[in-house]
């Protein structure tokens, strides 16, 4: 008798742990969503959408690497795939801003599929290598094709009426609607992590033998995590090119796929909130540093922040808060 209600007090306790946590995060996320919405009256709207737009790459890179345990050097790919086809729908097809994100989103999310089946039997290093040349064939694709300007770009395209009467050339209304696109990626990927689907893909993660010995088809559940991964940089993509009117080939190029692993270790990779502040921290230094005299040495100094990040606090800056709240706040 004793035993079971000793059982029931050590629930009872986990239960109201848990409650607790879940009030923590709830307040956390009420606070950055209070900041981004009074954000664009105190801080330049064009810094905080390109802020936004590689938050939401960042997060789609992280439901692969930190939820499947999948490394991808190809995540660039479908970042410039969802903004040139966006672009090019726009200006050739005049089509609204919402069907032309609809239509990037999509050619990210096919080009997903062909990356997927070709790389997810694979694993480690092996994986790494096959998306990465994938995106370099990619890259010298767009490089020689007529549509997508090759070294040029895409230069021009109109951000048009979202829905037909909301203007998007209003930086204030353009925010608003990046905000929009990002909670919608952020929350999906809140729901699939928190999901069945999440709990097989965590267990993926940690022990893959085990995961097929228990009965999971592992090649689906990764492909699957996979096509969703390159879907939502694709819907990145797709709105950094209407923000900024412009589609480049320095977001299919392999530094791109760099610059996102360093987002999210920097942030914390299998976190929901540190590929948000590892995409804000690396943008605003970029920004900064390109504005200063030190504008050549960018990648230098972000090399030395990668390497920095891996040897002293290799949870990234959300990791190792989480970390000091559990062992001082339990």
């Amino acid at each position: 008798m004793a035993a079971t209600e000793t059982v029931k007090a050590r629930a009872s306790v986990a239960l109201e742990s848990k409650k607790a946590a879940d009030r923590r995060k709830l307040m956390v996320y009420g606070v950055l969503l209070a900041i981004a919405l009074v954000a664009p009256f105190v801080a330049y709207p064009v810094f905080l959408m390109k802020v936004l737009c590689f938050a939401l790459f960042a997060c789609a890179f992280n439901l692969l690497l930190g939820y499947a345990g999948l490394l991808s050097f190809g995540h660039a790919a479908f970042l410039a795939t969802g903004g040139y086809y966006t672009g090019y729908m726009l200006s050739q097809h005049s089509l609204t801003p919402e069907l032309g994100i609809l239509v990037g989103t999509a050619a990210a999310t096919i080009l997903g599929v062909f990356f997927g089946l070709l790389s997810i039997r694979r694993q480690g290093i092996y994986f790494a290598m096959i998306t990465l040349a994938l995106a370099q064939m990619v890259f010298f694709f767009y490089l020689q094709s007529d549509f997508t300007g090759g070294e040029d770009g895409m230069h021009g395209i109109p951000r048009g009426y979202l829905f037909g009467f909301i203007d998007l050339t209003n930086n204030l209304a353009m925010y608003y609607f990046v905000l929009a696109v990002f909670l919608f990626g952020f929350l999906l990927i809140q729901r699939t992590i928190h999901s069945p689907f999440g709990q097989v893909l965590k267990a993926i993660r940690e022990n893959e033998p085990r995961a097929t010995s228990l009965g999971y088809n592992v090649d689906a559940y990764k492909l699957v995590a996979f096509v969703l991964s390159a879907a939502l940089a694709g819907l990145a993509g797709s709105t950094k090119t209407v923000v900024f009117q412009l589609a480049s080939l320095t977001d299919a190029h392999w530094h791109m796929s760099g610059e996102v692993i360093l987002m999210t270790l920097v942030g914390g990779v299998g976190t929901l909130v540190g590929p948000l502040i590892g995409a804000a921290f690396v943008v605003t230094v970029e920004h900064q540093l390109a504005q200063s005299a030190m504008g050549d040495w960018v990648n230098v100094i972000l090399g030395l922040i990668f390497v920095v990040c891996v040897l002293v606090f290799r949870a990234g800056i959300v990791g190792e808060i989480q970390k000091f709240a559990k062992k001082n706040f339990k």
